[in-house]
């Protein structure tokens, strides 16, 4: 280990750590923990929500194109946006980076890519560990994890138990692949011998790398304005499985969600890989998000409100099902595959 380019990386991203700060943080970097104080965050009875996720494959694409500048942002979401689906407040968050040999370049973007990621979500980046280990990453190679706690009011815990018939099922758009499907987008990068510095074939406004690498969306303060309605009653953040496997994950047995293929917009970049990929509906409906990263279950009589709060936050929000009866475990079923997909439809 070079410990002084050690010493180095850490004297570059306190300031960054710093810039996160929130109340009930305690201390800060350098130590052997990070405190947290739950009162002075405002919370009486919480309950501890805490998830850890890392980035796939999407690092692999990032290392080929020379840009980890979204990787921080990305790993920062897939941790945070689980937590919001439990209805949490995100509160601190810890990255875990692994490389053979420390690039102080590579390293301070990937870590500035999670103080944003931080910053967006209104967490604390409180710590993490820098690992650097010859022989197990070849060089060049490195490896991200994260780790986010939040808390929630007890008895406030998502998804409710009052969901039923009838309840609307509203799309948050994604901001493109996010950080699932990667170990398929690579294959057809490689199957098509696509070129990732080239314009992208669907835009004149980006390079392919720019539009497979675009940061994963963060939910979190949009979704926490939409709890604050009073409406919601689930949420789901769409990640590896689609809309298909992540949905029914909030719904309680016996009731499916039924979602219409016409009430959104496949984005460019999932018409793009669908071609290249020779991709037929049903696969790209469970390997990537199809411009749906988030799902949140409403009540009907509330949805108008719901939309609106998600609105001032800036989100494009579709409505794409309702909620049915059914027997056996939940399910989602999706009309108009192949004509809203696939058959002519080209985004």
């Amino acid at each position: 280990m070079d410990i002084d380019s050690g010493n180095a990386f850490v004297k570059r991203i306190k300031p960054l750590a710093a810039a996160t700060n929130r109340p009930g943080v305690g201390g800060g970097l350098g130590g052997f923990g990070a405190l947290f104080d739950l009162k002075a965050a405002g919370f009486i009875d919480p309950m501890l929500v805490a998830t850890t996720d890392g980035v796939g494959t999407k690092l692999l694409v990032a290392e080929q194109a020379g840009d980890l500048s979204g990787v921080g942002i990305d790993l920062v979401a897939m941790c945070v946006n689980d937590l919001i689906v439990q209805g949490a407040t995100p509160l601190f968050f810890l990255d875990y980076y692994a490389t053979g040999r420390l690039d102080l370049e590579a390293a301070t973007s990937v870590v500035a890519g999670v103080a944003e990621g931080c910053r967006q979500a209104g967490c604390a980046l409180v710590g993490g560990e820098t690992a650097e280990m010859p022989g197990l990453y070849a060089p060049g190679q490195c490896d991200v994890a994260g780790f986010a706690v939040g808390a929630v009011e007890r008895g406030q815990t998502l998804p409710r138990d009052d969901l039923k018939e009838g309840d609307i099922v509203l799309g948050l758009a994604s901001s493109g692949v996010h950080s699932n499907g990667f170990s398929l987008v690579r294959l057809i990068l490689k199957e098509s011998k696509a070129d990732l510095q080239a314009a992208a074939p669907f835009s004149n406004n980006s390079t392919l790398a720019q539009a497979l690498l675009a940061p994963t969306r963060i939910y979190v303060k949009s979704g926490l304005a939409a709890i604050a309605t009073g409406g919601v009653k689930a949420m789901a953040h769409i990640t590896g499985g689609g809309l298909v496997e992540n949905l029914p994950r909030v719904l309680p047995e016996g009731l499916n969600a039924r979602l219409d293929a016409h009430a959104w917009p496949l984005p460019p970049v999932m018409g793009w890989l669908r071609d290249a990929g020779g991709l037929d509906a049903s696969e790209l409906a469970r390997t990537f998000n199809a411009g749906i990263g988030f799902c949140i279950v409403v009540a009907q009589e509330r949805a108008t409100a719901v939309i609106g709060a998600l609105e001032a936050h800036g989100e494009h929000v579709h409505r794409i099902g309702r909620l049915e009866r059914s027997a056996g475990e939940a399910r989602v079923l999706i009309d108009g595959l192949e004509e809203a997909w696939v058959k002519g439809k080209r985004p």
